[in-house]
């Protein structure tokens, strides 16, 4: 039996799991599916990885109890069935995974919560403290209270982030799909690709096959989160939630996409900057950095005309963005540059200069 004791940091593995993989038909909650999960996930913390699940399935839980026979198409009524949904999901994971000795704790994030620099912060150790203390974070978008324009979007994205944020070896993204096909895999002669090395090796796809209807992403979402974690430098594996066991164990199944990037691993501390006034971290020339770190937010955020003066929040970054920023940024100059403290600076500028005063948020 696991216990919920305090554990010594071992491999994190953030995993995902989509609406149509936990719910029936109807819309209710599948026991069946959601058990076999937490059967998969369990075996994985027993073999010492440490995880953290975001799951998808609130809004698709609410529907059966309150009668309605779809995903509804308007704001309102999807936040009042993530409201009953939330609350029936979270208690089936609790039983769930108490058949194993393991301890679940909630984390719901809106956008908000980590496009802010102070929020950035604080949901990163929130996360660390639950993982410290042997408890399994299981996240979802706050579908209650987010908006249109806070909204992630689907849980796809969101798990690219907190894969960011806990700064995960691997990220696993389980849906209703055994992987991404050449062609909508339903076709007759469709292949599914075993391995992806590079963005290109994707180019010219349909990915536009529809889902199942319950959830919000779909293929595109999927490679577009694996794109971004892969330049963190962590591993990603699109596979079915019925081949869960074999996906978190390593075993061949899916789509395997290989890091591109380097994981940041040094803390605020350790990475804290400069003795020397106008040089960034390994002596590089501020001024070379800030050319590169320009040429690398515009084309991120497709804003051309930016300047040293400009502050990341202000012109509209994103929290995905900031990792893709930093992991660019980290391959270019082998310097540990983080996405928390892109937001935690007044400018693009000062986020180069490794100030202690706008490192609080890696503390």
């Amino acid at each position: 039996m696991q216990t919920s004791q305090v554990r010594e940091q071992g491999p994190r593995a953030v995993v995902k799991v989509g609406s149509s993989s936990l719910t029936s038909a109807a819309g209710g909650l599948d026991a069946e599916r959601l058990d076999a999960l937490v059967d998969a996930l369990a075996a994985a913390r027993g073999r010492g990885e440490q995880l953290v699940l975001v799951s998808s399935g609130a809004i698709a839980a609410g529907l059966a109890p309150l009668g309605l026979a779809a995903r509804p198409e308007d704001l309102a009524h999807q936040q009042a069935a993530a409201s009953v949904g939330q609350g029936l999901l979270i208690a089936r994971y609790t039983a769930s995974f108490a058949r194993h000795g393991i301890r679940v704790g909630q984390v719901l994030l809106t956008g908000d919560d980590v496009a802010h620099a102070g929020r950035y912060g604080n949901a990163r150790r929130t996360l660390e403290a639950l993982l410290a203390l042997g408890v399994l974070p299981v996240v979802n978008e706050n579908d209650t209270v987010a908006t249109d324009e806070i909204r992630f979007g689907d849980n796809d994205r969101l798990a690219a982030l907190v894969a960011g944020l806990v700064r995960a070896d691997r990220l696993v993204l389980l849906s209703d799909v055994d992987g991404v096909y050449d062609a909508d895999p339903r076709l007759p002669g469709s292949r599914r690709i075993a391995e992806v090395r590079s963005p290109g090796e994707l180019s010219g796809l349909d990915l536009s096959s529809p889902g199942s209807g319950l959830g919000s992403g779909g293929m595109a979402t999927k490679i577009e989160a694996a794109r971004t974690a892969t330049e963190e430098g962590i591993t990603v594996r699109v596979a079915s939630a019925a081949r869960a066991a074999d996906a978190l164990a390593g075993r061949p199944c899916g789509t395997l996409f290989h890091p591109r990037g380097t994981r940041p691993e040094l803390s605020g501390a350790e990475a804290s900057g400069p003795a020397v006034p106008g040089t960034v971290a390994g002596g590089v020339t501020a001024s070379a950095v800030t050319a590169v770190l320009l040429g690398i937010v515009r084309d991120v955020t497709a804003r051309p005309g930016l300047t040293p003066a400009d502050n990341f929040h202000d012109i509209g970054g994103t929290s995905l963005q900031a990792m893709r920023i930093c992991a660019r940024l980290r391959k270019a100059t082998g310097i540990p540059f983080l996405p928390q403290d892109l937001f935690e600076s007044a400018t693009l500028e000062e986020f180069l200069t490794f100030d202690p005063d706008i490192r609080h948020a890696v503390a």
